[in-house]
C-alpha cells in the first residue's frame, strides 16, 4: 500500500502509508524464489512492491518479455494506479499488470486464478471507514471459507485471508500486517485460519516502530504453505530496518520454530521460548490458579461522551460555581497511586488541580436547570460538544449515565504494572479506568495483595493487548480472564505493600508476594516463580521499546 496523502484524514480512511523500500525488497526477495512464479499484490498503491518484484526477477535472471503475465497488481485509487502503472512501464512491463479496482469486486467479477507469491501491505483502515458495499462483499467470501467474520473486523482481515486462500499449494505469502494480529478478538478466527492453512508462519518484528507518522506497530509475515520439516510458528525481532537487510535467509528457514496451537489463543506469548511457552500453558490448567472472574467482576467506567466539557478541575468548578451540581471521580490511571483510594487521595489529586469533578446537573429539561447549569452547558453548545455521539444519543446530553460507585478500581491502561485498587471512598471514575465490584465474601485487601505475583504479572502481559506506545490496554473481559493464585491467608502487611506501590517499588512488592504466596503457600518452584518473572519482564520490557 503505497502513497501519504497530503490529507491525514483522506490518508486515515484510504489506510495508505508508505511501504519503507526496505520492506518491500525483503519481502519480495524473501518471496519470490524462481524466475517462473506467478505475483499477487491485492493492494498496490503507488507500486512500491511492484517496482521490487520486477528487480527481484530481473535479478533472477527474467528479462523483459519473460516478465509479461508474471504480476499482477491490484489498487482502488485511480491515481495511484496510475502511478503503479507508471512505475511498472519504466522498468519494461505492460502497464496491464495493474488492475485500477476494489481488490473483492475484481476477484468477484472473474475467475479466480492461483498464485504463488502474494505481497503486499492491505489497507490498515478501521471498520467503521471500510465502505459498506466493499464490506458486504468481503465479507461473503470470507464465509464462503466458512469462516464467520463480524461487522467490526478492518479491512486488512479480509485482504490476508482471501489472498492467502489465491495461493497454489505451495505459495508463500509475505504480507506487512498490524501487530493487533497478535491480540485483538475480532482477530481470533483469522489466527486459527492462519495456523490450519499454513504449515509455518515466521513473523518478523521490530524493537521500534519502523513506520513513519503512524504509531501503529506492524509486523511482518512470512507464510509457507508446503514445506517438509520445520512446520510451525517462529518470531524474529530486529532492531530495525537495517538489521532487517542484514537477516541471513537461511537463518530465516532454519531452525527455533515453535509448535502452533490451532485455537483462538493470543499469539503475543510466541515472543516466549518454547519452555516459557510450555510453563504458561502448564499453569493455566493448575488448580492452584484461578481467573480473575472467580473473584471480581470488572466493568467500564462510566461514560461521558467528551471528558473535557464533563470533567472539571477544583479551578473550573470554583470559576463558573459549579460546586453543587459535581461529583467527584477517578478520571486518570495516575490518580490511583497506591493500592487503596482513600478520602486523602482524593483531596490530594484535587489540590493538584486534576480533573476530578463530574458535572452532573439535576436531570431536568434546560430551562428547569439553575442559571449557573444553563450558563455552562451554553458554553458545550458553543463549541458543540453536544453534537458527539454519545452526547447527541441521550434524552438530555448533558446528563451522564452510570453514576456508580465500585468497591475497587483496575487500571484499563498500564505502563509499568497492571494495578487492583480499593475504593475507600464513594467515589466512581471514567472509562479511562474499570469499575470493580469485590464478589461476596472475597477479602479485599488479601485479593489486591495476592494480585502483585509474577504470576499474575507474566499472563497480564498475554492476556492484554498493546498496538504500540508502550501501552497495554485491558478490556474488562481480558482483566476477568488473567490468572491469579488462589486466595490464602497471608501475613503480609497490607499498608507496607501501599506503601511500596506508592513509592513505585514493584520489585520488592514481587518480591514479598512470591516467596510468601506462590513459594511458601502454593509450594511453587523457585525455577518456575523465576520464570514467571522473567516473562513479565521479557514482554514488559519489548512494549516499552516501542514509546
Amino acid at each position: 500500500m503505497g502513497l501519504v496523502k497530503e490529507n491525514l484524514d483522506t490518508q486515515k480512511l484510504r489506510g495508505g502509508y508508505y511501504t519503507p523500500k526496505e520492506i518491500a525488497r525483503f519481502l519480495s526477495k524473501w518471496a519470490i524464489t524462481k524466475e517462473t512464479q506467478k505475483i499477487l499484490e491485492p493492494s498496490c498503491g503507488d507500486g512500491n512492491f511492484i517496482e521490487e518484484a520486477i528487480l527481484r526477477f530481473k535479478e533472477l535472471g527474467v528479462d523483459e518479455k519473460g516478465l509479461k503475465g508474471r504480476i499482477k497488481g491490484v489498487e482502488l485509487i485511480e491515481e495511484e494506479a496510475l502511478k503503479a502503472k507508471i512505475r511498472a512501464k519504466k522498468l519494461g512491463v505492460n502497464s496491464t499488470t495493474i488492475v485500477n479496482s476494489d481488490f473483492f469486486h475484481y476477484l468477484n467479477s472473474k475467475k479466480a486464478s492461483r498464485y504463488d507469491v502474494v505481497l503486499g501491505n492491505p489497507p490498515f483502515i478501521r471498520y467503521q471507514n471500510f465502505p459498506e458495499e466493499h464490506r458486504e462483499l468481503a465479507i461473503s467470501m470470507m464465509e464462503k471459507l466458512g469462516l464467520k467474520p463480524n461487522k467490526m473486523t478492518n479491512i486488512w482481515v479480509p485482504f490476508l485471508v482471501i489472498s492467502s486462500s489465491l495461493l497454489k499449494s505451495d505459495g508463500r505469502l509475505a504480507m506487512v500486517i498490524p501487530a493487533e494480529l497478535f491480540q485483538v478478538k475480532y482477530a481470533a478466527e483469522t489466527r486459527v485460519f492462519l495456523s490450519n492453512f499454513f504449515d509455518r508462519i515466521t513473523i518478523i518484528t521490530f524493537k521500534k516502530l519502523v513506520f513513519k507518522n503512524i504509531q501503529q506497530e506492524i509486523v511482518l509475515m512470512l507464510c509457507e504453505k508446503k514445506i517438509v520439516k520445520g512446520k510451525g510458528i517462529r518470531v524474529i525481532e530486529c532492531a530495525n530496518l537495517s538489521e532487517l537487510n542484514n537477516l541471513n535467509f537461511k537463518e530465516i528457514n532454519g531452525s527455533n520454530v515453535k509448535p502452533i496451537d490451532h485455537t483462538t489463543e493470543k499469539w503475543t506469548k510466541y515472543f516466549l521460548s518454547e519452555n516459557e511457552i510450555n510453563l504458561l500453558k502448564r499453569l493455566k490448567n493448575d488448580k492452584r490458579i484461578i481467573p480473575f472472574s472467580d473473584i471480581l467482576e470488572v466493568n467500564v467506567g462510566l461514560v461521558t461522551g467528551r471528558n473535557e466539557f464533563f470533567m472539571m478541575t477544583e479551578s473550573q468548578v470554583k470559576e463558573w460555581n459549579l460546586k453543587k451540581y459535581t461529583i467527584p471521580v477517578v478520571s486518570k490511571s495516575n490518580q490511583l497511586k497506591g493500592i487503596t483510594f482513600s478520602n486523602e487521595d482524593f483531596k490530594e489529586n484535587s489540590k493538584e488541580d486534576k480533573s476530578v469533578y463530574l458535572f452532573i446537573p439535576p436531570n431536568k429539561d434546560f430551562e428547569d436547570l439553575p442559571k449557573e447549569c444553563q450558563k455552562y452547558i451554553k458554553y458545550g453548545e458553543s463549541i458543540f460538544f453536544h453534537t458527539g455521539y454519545k452526547c447527541r444519543i441521550r434524552k438530555r446530553w448533558y446528563i451522564t449515565p452510570s453514576l456508580w460507585a465500585p468497591s475497587g478500581f483496575a487500571l484499563r491502561q498500564v505502563g509499568d504494572y497492571p494495578k487492583i485498587v480499593i475504593n475507600e471512598t464513594g467515589v466512581t471514575s471514567t472509562d479511562t479506568v474499570h469499575r470493580v465490584r469485590f464478589k461476596d465474601n472475597v477479602d479485599k485487601q488479601l485479593a489486591v495483595i495476592s494480585f502483585f505475583n509474577s504470576l499474575s504479572f507474566a499472563f497480564s502481559e498475554v492476556t492484554g493487548r498493546s498496538y504500540g506506545g508502550g501501552v497495554l490496554t485491558f478490556e474488562p473481559t481480558e482483566m476477568a480472564d488473567i490468572r491469579i493464585p488462589v486466595l490464602k491467608k497471608m501475613s503480609i502487611d497490607f499498608e507496607k505493600i501501599d506503601q511500596l506501590i506508592r513509592n513505585r517499588e514493584i520489585e520488592k512488592v514481587l518480591d514479598i508476594v512470591d516467596k510468601e504466596l506462590l513459594i511458601k503457600q502454593h509450594k511453587f518452584s523457585k525455577e518456575d516463580t523465576e520464570t514467571l518473572r522473567r516473562i513479565w519482564k521479557k514482554l514488559s520490557k519489548r512494549r516499552h521499546c516501542r514509546k
